[in-house]
């Protein structure tokens, strides 16, 4: 069984900001240009994107939200939990992973302006995921969010805000 390591190492993946690992595998060649694109957006955007993403361990996506919605697609190891603090206040949580008998999905689709962190299920191994953004996905369009920010707008979960935050 392939580890961690293996697939940093053979995918040529980086830190990413939020946590974890990443590297950028899909950037379309055609754009669209700023007019035709909601007006959130500032700049030309490819029209999609895909990234390997990997976690590792007890390390976790902090929450953050994008500008985009963005499609989540579970490749291997742990099963991973993504955790959503929705719009309107709620909150929900989604299961990415291969077992579908324990409500797990092979993927799954964060709408746009949705405050969103994950984290393994089993922190004694790693989730290896993809994630695909259209509008293509671009750092401008990505907030890491803060305890500070996101407590008082969403009280009932700040015990999660605060661990899913690097502050």
């Amino acid at each position: 069984m392939k580890n961690a390591s293996y697939w940093i190492h053979r995918l040529g993946l980086k830190k990413h900001p939020e946590g974890g690992y990443y590297a950028e595998n899909y950037r379309a060649t055609e754009t669209i240009p700023p007019e035709a694109l909601p007006e959130r957006f500032r700049g030309v955007r490819a029209f999609s994107t895909a990234i390997y993403y990997l976690l590792e361990g007890d390390d976790f996506s902090s929450f953050h939200r994008i500008l985009s919605d963005e499609l989540w697609h579970f490749y291997g190891g742990s099963s991973l939990v993504i955790h959503c603090l929705n719009p309107d206040t709620s909150y929900s949580a989604i299961r990415l992973g291969n077992d579908p008998e324990r409500n797990e999905f092979l993927q799954a689709v964060i709408p746009a302006g949705t405050w969103f962190a994950a984290e393994a299920a089993d922190v004694s191994s790693y989730t290896l995921a993809g994630c695909t953004v259209a509008p293509g996905f671009d750092f401008n369009d990505f907030i890491l969010g803060t305890r500070e920010e996101l407590i008082p707008l969403f009280p009932g979960n700040a015990e999660l805000i605060r661990k899913l935050t690097r502050g």
